[in-house]
């Protein structure tokens, strides 16, 4: 199955919102769901829903509503999505070990399988195995395409490495910037970014409250 519209951004965002909705829901019994429902149940408007569903074709009926199954099959065809990815995580600090502790990710994507240090020796209670980043080349899984990068220290050289032994995705918490190959999907996770749309997003909020407090007093 092809998208036979392009797909806005904002709308690609909610898409594994969507999914993780489903699985949970298949788990939970759950055959078919009506947009209004699915609405309540991920907090997006139905009008939106259906207007993200339409970019993938003809999905449900009127009156009948979505298919659970077949949706989790399109979007899971669309969004490239492996329940079973094996993923690895570089960098075993304070950051790293939480994420390590958190390790599971609602029915949307794999699971970290194992991990990779300078100094396993010193990482206790990880949950999964901690290898020395040297040893990645022969304890890498099988397969593995994506790592998650909690490093502060050698990241160029590190991020080449990764690149070299097949890493083809890269989740970065990393604050220095590093370049890569053009076929290397990066996606950063910039907290202060983050941050700063939100204290923007909430003073807009603000202006907009007062200006209506305003009119309605004149």
């Amino acid at each position: 199955m092809e998208i036979i519209k392009k797909v806005p951004k904002a709308t690609l965002h909610r898409y594994p919102i969507y999914l993780k909705a489903l699985r949970k829901l298949k788990i939970e019994g759950v055959a078919r769901i009506m947009s209004r429902e699915l609405a309540e149940y991920v907090s997006i408007e139905s009008t939106t829903i259906r207007r993200d569903f339409s970019f993938l074709g003809n999905l449900g009926k009127q009156g009948y509503g979505y298919n659970v199954d077949d949706l989790i099959t399109i979007f899971s065809e669309q969004l490239g999505v492996n329940f079973d990815e094996k993923i690895i995580l570089i960098g075993c600090g304070n950051l790293g070990k939480a994420l390590l502790n958190y390790n599971h990710w609602d029915h949307v994507v794999g699971e970290i399988v194992c991990a990779f240090d300078l100094h396993p020796e010193t990482v206790k209670g990880a949950g999964v195995p901690v290898y020395a980043l040297q040893d990645l080349p022969a304890k890498k899984p099988v397969g593995c395409r994506i790592a998650i990068l909690c490093i502060s220290q050698d990241v160029q050289e590190t991020v080449d490495y990764l690149v070299k032994n097949g890493i083809t995705g890269l989740v970065s918490f990393a604050s220095e910037h590093f370049s890569v190959p053009a076929n290397i999907m990066v996606r950063p996770v910039d907290m202060v970014s983050s941050i700063q749309e939100i204290v923007f997003e909430a003073n807009a909020a603000d202006q907009k409250k007062r200006r209506l407090v305003k009119q309605s007093k004149n």
